[in-house]
């Protein structure tokens, strides 16, 4: 731990300002991390990074002084773990996540989740320099086990600006999945109500409204069937579009009617998925529209544009059986 006065020089600062240039070896996305974790505190209490600096705050630093100080940090961090770059320019960064990576910080995860190496892949980058000390931020999120395209705001306007579309339904999120069985119909929309139970961190689903459950509406069509999943499944690869999105609602929605993913170990068929030997589900978010109908501001160049992976399903399909 580091402790320091703050001096006149350095009174009516950002607290990260004051942190950057006192310590101009220290990583960004660690300090950024010591923010989130709590490990910054003036006075004794914790506060955050837009915190305003006084004549003589005691600032104490929890951060390790090989990290504080930039020693042993020479290695290069590999990305490709985690992600791959999918698109970047000055206000966005559109990533492919990898399976098992969570996208933020959680009780179960704290660190070396896709933000954090997010933003040490910016600072290493000379030409990715923080706009006023914003931190890039998630616009919207991915299951640990889902892999797939994720949006990643640089500065505080884009970030406004997404969210907003988002919220619109003006960004258009499709996803590749690999279920159980033959699906009814090879293509449908399907409409139920989720509720949460925070507590065992999984929804429910059912056709009715409860007191606690939202809408959901699910729409999907059969790309593909498998004939020998297994030698006693069959089963369908799929696109979904989510017209709603709410928390494991394709996992859970699909599972309801049925046809739950192969590798859900929450939602799914524990035999098949052991019969398969999946550590993952198999569901991609593989798709991205921007399909802008109202000003956009400093994003208005991504109207029309698609950004679009191959799902990686490991060998699961066996079939090209088109329908």
């Amino acid at each position: 731990m580091q402790a320091f006065t703050v001096e006149k020089e350095n009174t009516n600062k950002r607290i990260d300002k004051v942190l950057r240039e006192k310590y101009p070896k220290l990583p960004q996305s660690f300090m950024y991390k010591a923010f989130r974790k709590k490990d910054i505190k003036v006075n004794g209490k914790r506060v955050k990074e837009d915190y305003i600096t006084n004549l003589g705050d005691i600032v104490e630093v929890y951060i390790i002084d090989d990290i504080l100080y930039g020693k042993g940090l020479t290695q290069s961090v590999d990305y490709s773990k985690a992600f791959t770059v999918v698109y970047e320019d000055r206000n966005i960064l559109i990533v492919n996540k990898k399976q098992g990576i969570p996208v933020h910080p959680d009780k179960d995860s704290p660190e070396n989740t896709l933000i954090d190496l997010v933003n040490t892949y910016l600072s290493n980058n000379s030409n990715n320099s923080k706009a006023h000390g914003f931190s890039p931020a998630l616009c919207h999120r991915l299951d640990r086990n889902t892999g797939g395209l994720v949006i990643i705001a640089k500065n505080n306007e884009a970030l406004k600006v997404m969210l907003e579309k988002i919220k619109n339904k003006e960004v258009k999120k499709y996803y590749q999945c690999i279920v159980r069985g033959k699906m009814e119909k090879p293509q449908a929309t399907l409409k139920a109500y989720l509720e949460k139970d925070e507590r065992n961190s999984r929804v429910y689903i059912n056709d009715y409204k409860t007191k606690n459950s939202l809408e959901i509406i699910t729409k999907y069509r059969t790309l593909s069937i498998i004939e020998n999943l297994t030698g006693e499944h069959a089963g369908s690869l799929l696109e979904v579009e989510l017209i709603t999105g709410r928390t494991h609602q394709i996992r859970a929605h699909l599972a309801y009617i049925g046809h739950p993913i192969v590798g859900d170990g929450k939602y799914g068929d524990n035999s098949l998925n052991r019969e398969l030997k999946l550590k993952h589900q198999a569901l991609y978010a593989y798709k991205i529209k921007f399909e802008f109908s109202t000003r956009s501001g400093i994003l208005s160049y991504l109207n029309g544009k698609v950004f679009e992976i191959t799902p990686d399903f490991n060998g699961i399909l066996h079939s090209d059986k088109n329908i």
